[in-house]
């Protein structure tokens, strides 16, 4: 069975709440993902996505200035590396997001997206 170890991407884009959005954002580009873990030291405490940043370009604010932490959010629910897939998507779902990160212990390992746990499903068709 697949878990979410299989599927993450461990190349976790990681920025702080004392960053400004257009440089997490940048980072984010430059990687080719479409969220950025927030750190407080060692501590997970938040994560910037690309709807966040469409959120704060939409408001007018000068993205230069405008620091993470008034848009991230704050103490995301994160998985487990061996959680199973559906589950991952269960919980995005009903959240109503789209980036979950993979967390053991304390420490990022990756993060999850839906367009990841759909790339799976598509590969490996239910089985009846």
């Amino acid at each position: 069975m697949t878990s979410l170890q299989d599927l993450m991407n461990p190349n976790v884009v990681s920025t702080t709440a004392e960053t400004p959005v257009a440089a997490a954002a940048r980072s984010m580009v430059e990687s080719k993902v479409g969220s950025a873990v927030v750190m407080q030291g060692s501590w997970l405490s938040g994560i910037l996505t690309e709807r966040d940043v469409m959120r704060a370009a939409a408001s007018g604010e000068d993205l230069n200035e405008s620091l993470v932490s008034k848009w991230m959010t704050r103490d995301p629910m994160s998985a487990a590396p061996d959680m199973s897939p559906d589950e991952a998507a269960q919980i995005m779902l009903l959240n109503g997001f789209r980036h979950l990160p993979v967390v053991e212990g304390q420490e990022v390992r990756g993060v999850v997206s839906i367009r990841d746990l759909m790339a799976a499903r598509i590969r490996r068709p239910p089985k009846d």
